[in-house]
C-alpha cells in the first residue's frame, strides 16, 4: 500500500491533526516540472488540518535575475555579505517567487498571505568584514502567524528580515525555517532542497540524532555539500531548541513530502532531538499488528504460526520495536524458571527496516530482561537464521536435550526440526 493512499495516511492523522509543520522549499524547487504536484501534496497536509507555515528560498532566482541585469550578486544564499545592489536584486526575486507560490497555493483552494513576521537586525561586522545587508532573525511575530494559522491561513515567508525602522535585510531561508519552527513549536520541520538527503560513506542516512549529526559537522565538514551542510547545521539547532523531528528530502521527487511524513521509511533523512525508537511490551491490542508484521515470515516457515488466542495466553512475553509509535520488529521471551532458562522466540524485523542493527537490539533486550528474571541461559529455536544467531547475536549450536521438558515435548510435535542454539548468559 503506498503512503499516499488514504488507509495508509488514516493512522497518522490524529497524531498530527492541528499540528505546525514549517515547510522550507529551496528557490531552485519552485522552478522544477515537480513543484505543480508539491502543491498538490501541500493541499493533502491541509485537508487534513495540519498548520503549514511555508519558508522559500530564492538563491536559483537571484542568479538568474543577476544574469538577466548584468549584475553578480554578492550574496546568494543570505550568508555573506550583501551590499545594496544584491538587497535590490534579493528583493526583486524573492516578490517574484512569492506571488508565483501564492498563484500556485490559489489554484490548489488554498488561501496564503505574504508576511513580513521575520524581525531581523544586522548580522554586522564578523571577523572584521562588514556584512552591510544581511540580516539575522532576531525573533519571529508568533501571535500574527498563529492569527493567520488559525483562520486556515498559509503564511508565506520570503528569506528577509525587516527591523524596527522598516529597514530590510537579506537573511538566510534554512535560518528562518529553523527560528520559525522553535518559535511555532512546530512537530515537524522539513527542508526540500535538491540533495537526497544526507550521506556518510556514500550511504544514504535514513534516521541520525542531533547530537551524532552535530559531531559528524564538527568532524567531517568537507563530507558534505555546502547547500545540505546548511540544512543540517540548523537541523542540528532547531533539534536543539526543542523541535521533535527534522527532515531533510528532495524536493523534485514526485511525492516525497507526503511518502517522508506518511511513512515509517521515508525517503530522506530525518533528524530527530529525542530517542524516537523504543522497545515496550506488546498489549492487547496491539496482537493485530503483531499478526500483521509476522504473516509473510509465518507464512514462509520462518515463524512458527502463532494465533490471537496464543499470543493472548503469554500476553506478557511479546515486545514490539517501534519507530515513531509504528512497529517494524518484535520479540518474545518465553521464561523456563525451573531450569534457569528462557527461550528467545518470535524474533521478527520487517524487511525494509533490516540491517540497522534493529535484530540486534531486541536481542540484547531480551538478554537483559532474562537476566533480570534470574535466568543463567537462553535458547532459540530457528530453521533458517540460526547463521545470524550465530554469527551476530553470539549463540552456539546445542541440541535438543538441552531444551527443557515442555519445550521439548512440543519441539518433538512440531515436525520443524529447528536447530537448538544457546547462549550463557553472565
Amino acid at each position: 500500500m503506498k503512503p499516499t493512499d488514504l488507509r495508509g495516511i488514516l493512522r497518522y492523522i490524529p497524531r498530527f491533526r492541528e499540528k505546525i509543520f514549517v515547510i522550507a522549499i529551496d528557490g531552485g524547487i519552485v522552478t522544477d516540472d515537480n513543484f505543480p504536484n508539491l502543491l498538490l501534496d501541500l493541499a493533502v497536509l491541509r485537508s487534513l488540518n495540519i498548520r503549514i507555515v511555508l519558508v522559500h528560498g530564492a538563491a536559483e532566482q537571484i542568479r538568474s535575475l543577476g544574469v538577466e541585469w548584468g549584475m553578480t550578486p554578492s550574496n546568494l544564499d543570505g550568508t555573506g555579505i550583501t551590499d545594496p545592489p544584491t538587497l535590490k536584486l534579493a528583493l526583486t526575486a524573492a516578490n517574484r517567487l512569492t506571488h508565483e507560490i501564492l498563484e500556485g497555493l490559489a489554484a490548489n483552494d488554498l488561501r496564503a498571505a505574504c508576511t513580513n513576521a521575520v524581525i531581523a537586525h544586522p548580522m554586522g561586522i564578523i571577523g572584521g568584514v562588514d556584512h552591510q545587508l544581511t540580516g539575522k532573525v532576531e525573533r519571529i511575530d508568533v501571535e500574527f502567524l498563529q492569527s493567520l494559522l488559525s483562520q486556515g491561513i498559509v503564511p508565506v515567508v520570503p528569506p528577509l528580515g525587516f527591523d524596527g525602522d522598516g529597514r530590510t535585510y537579506r537573511v538566510n531561508s534554512d535560518a528562518i525555517a529553523a527560528a520559525l519552527a522553535e518559535q511555532l513549536k512546530a512537530s515537524k520541520l522539513v527542508f526540500l532542497g535538491t540533495a537526497d538527503g544526507l550521506y556518510r560513506q556514500d550511504r544514504l542516512l535514513r534516521q541520525v540524532p542531533a547530537v551524532e549529526l552535530k559531531q559528524l559537522l564538527n568532524q567531517r565538514t568537507t563530507e558534505v555539500p555546502a547547500d545540505v551542510a546548511s540544512k543540517a547545521r540548523w537541523a542540528v539547532t532547531a533539534c536543539e531548541a526543542g523541535v521533535p523531528r527534522v527532515h531533510i528530502i528532495n524536493g523534485r521527487i514526485d511525492e516525497a513530502l507526503l511518502t517522508e511524513v506518511f511513512s515509517n521509511d521515508g525517503v530522506g533523512t530525518m533528524v530527530y532531538a529525542n530517542e524516537y525508537q523504543q522497545i515496550r511490551k506488546a498489549l492487547k491490542k496491539d496482537i493485530r499488528s503483531l499478526l500483521m508484521l509476522t504473516k509473510n515470515s509465518v507464512a514462509s516457515a520462518e515463524l512458527v504460526k502463532r494465533t490471537r488466542v496464543e499470543i493472548e495466553r503469554r500476553m506478557g512475553d511479546y515486545y514490539l520495536f517501534e519507530i515513531d509509535r509504528n512497529p517494524v520488529g518484535c520479540v518474545a521471551l518465553h521464561a523456563y524458571p525451573e531450569q534457569g532458562k528462557g527461550e528467545l522466540a518470535f524474533l521478527f524485523v520487517a524487511p525494509s527496516h533490516e540491517n540497522l542493527g534493529i535484530g540486534s537490539k531486541l536481542v540484547k533486550f531480551v538478554e537483559e530482561k532474562a537476566r533480570e528474571q534470574g535466568m543463567a541461559e537462553l535458547f532459540t529455536l530457528s530453521t533458517q537464521a540460526f547463521t545470524w544467531f550465530q554469527s551476530k547475536a553470539g549463540f552456539n549450536e546445542g541440541s535438543v536435550d538441552d531444551l527443557p521438558p515442555a519445550r521439548r515435548e512440543r519441539y518433538d510435535t512440531s515436525g520443524r526440526h529447528s536447530k537448538v542454539l544457546l547462549k550463557k548468559l553472565k
